[in-house]
């Protein structure tokens, strides 16, 4: 049956945006500017400077934001108020990790030497430095020559810090203008190499400048840290399977 209104007819007119809405978006920014208010009360004097007051309204028009899209839409509130308690879950995790950055940089830290034991991590005593031992029963530390990094074997049997060639190579050193007349002790035998000086040295927090070194003749699976490094120290301990490096402050 043909429509009788014919082309004429007109669509119903969009149905009008309740109120509703603005008053939830207004009891939202009620419990924002609160929220702003408790956290100044618990903090006197954080918020003080210009660039303080320009975060916390950065946040406050960010929040407002988030607010309106939430209710711009045709919610359930049901619906409403689980988006809100993810907003609320989210803000919450953003504050407890923030709270908590210094504890967890050195939980990052710790996993870090259980995957890579090469590098150490801070025991919580002032100070110290702990090396965890590797499978093979070795202890390796990863240090900067140079700003560079590089793989050391822990070896107390070497009188020298020792630098295998291609180690010494990636420091952009010259191994072919090397004059190798230098002998020094290592747990494999006596060995031959070339005087060097690094600008610095530095295994975690420990940092030394101007280190004397010296570059083996012979390819070497990975350089050498020896008692030059050592006797640097305040003193240092085999416990475990951990090697304990402490230095003074």
């Amino acid at each position: 049956m043909a429509d009788s209104q014919g082309p004429w007819k007109q669509d119903p007119p969009p149905p009008e945006r309740p109120k509703g809405r603005l008053v939830l978006w207004l009891a939202a920014m009620v419990v924002i500017g609160l929220g702003v208010w408790g956290l100044s009360e618990l903090a006197p004097g954080r918020i003080s400077s210009t660039e303080d007051k320009s975060r916390v309204i950065y946040g406050v028009v960010l929040l407002a934001l988030v607010a309106s899209s939430l209710f711009a839409r045709r919610l359930k509130l049901k619906e409403t108020l689980r988006h809100a308690a993810i907003w609320v879950g989210v803000i919450a995790v953003l504050l407890l990790g923030y709270a908590f950055r210094n504890e967890m940089g050195a939980l990052v830290l710790r996993v870090r030497s259980e995957v890579a034991p090469g590098y150490g991590v801070a025991t919580g005593r002032p100070n110290e430095l702990a090396i965890g031992r590797e499978e093979d029963g070795h202890y390796y530390v990863t240090g900067q020559v140079n700003g560079k990094a590089v793989r050391f074997l822990v070896d107390t049997g070497a009188s020298e810090i020792v630098l295998s060639p291609g180690d010494a190579a990636r420091l952009g050193v010259d191994i072919g203008s090397l004059r190798f007349g230098g002998e020094y002790e290592t747990a494999n035998g006596i060995g031959r190499g070339a005087a060097y000086k690094a600008d610095s040295l530095a295994v975690g927090p420990i940092a030394f400048a101007d280190v004397p070194m010296s570059i083996n003749q012979a390819p070497m699976r990975t350089s050498l840290l020896g008692m030059a490094f050592f006797k640097r120290l305040d003193s240092f301990e085999f416990k475990g399977d951990r090697l304990y490096l402490r230095w003074r402050g």
